[in-house]
């Protein structure tokens, strides 16, 4: 019948999509390491050179390199997509200011919300959320990003602040880029 034939392309569409997500959540360092790489190359398309009238407010965040410091790949994933997470936050909210690059922006924001989906698929998949939900360093790594909203705030996401965390958001991506790679 009919119902039993739809059924049963609803079963074969299933049985590709887990496969294909498996699929999908084996390379996710290789993902990872496209996203950094495009959110990279976005961020400088984004805005011009650092204007010189923003360098007085040039600030220091200090990422918390240890966070990245783990032996375990499993952890380093999760920290991997966790700082996706709260750059995307971050990078989605009071923006008017920025004078940015319409279309770089969405760009920028589109490429980390698919990693974060992603990634988030294939954490259910595994149930890995282990260790890494209670580490000391997981709490770094929130601090270091509320300073930087923080920061936004104070100075009512003016064109300057966001210029400050762009330019900070580069240096953090970098140094996760360089982690990835000797992954």
């Amino acid at each position: 019948t009919m119902s039993s034939f739809g059924l049963l392309q609803v079963g074969l569409i299933l049985s590709c999509t887990t496969k294909i997500t498996s699929l999908h959540c084996n390379h996710l360092r290789l993902q990872q390491s496209k996203v950094i790489e495009s959110s990279l190359r976005l961020l400088d398309k984004m805005g011009e050179k650092f204007p010189r009238q923003c360098l007085r407010e040039k600030t220091s965040f200090r990422f918390p390199k240890q966070v990245l410091k783990t032996r375990q790949k499993e952890s380093m994933k999760v920290a991997i997509e966790e700082i996706f997470q709260h750059i995307f936050y971050i990078f989605s909210k009071n923006l008017t200011l920025a004078r940015w690059d319409g279309q770089a922006l969405e760009q920028f924001q589109n490429g980390l919300y698919r990693q974060i989906e992603q990634a988030g698929i294939c954490a259910t998949e595994k149930r890995t959320q282990h260790s890494w939900s209670r580490a000391p360093s997981r709490l770094e790594l929130k601090r270091y990003f509320q300073q930087i909203d923080c920061f936004l705030k104070d100075r009512q996401h003016s064109r300057c602040s966001w210029e400050v965390s762009r330019a900070e958001m580069r240096r953090c991506l970098q140094f996760v880029e360089k982690v990835v790679r000797r992954l």
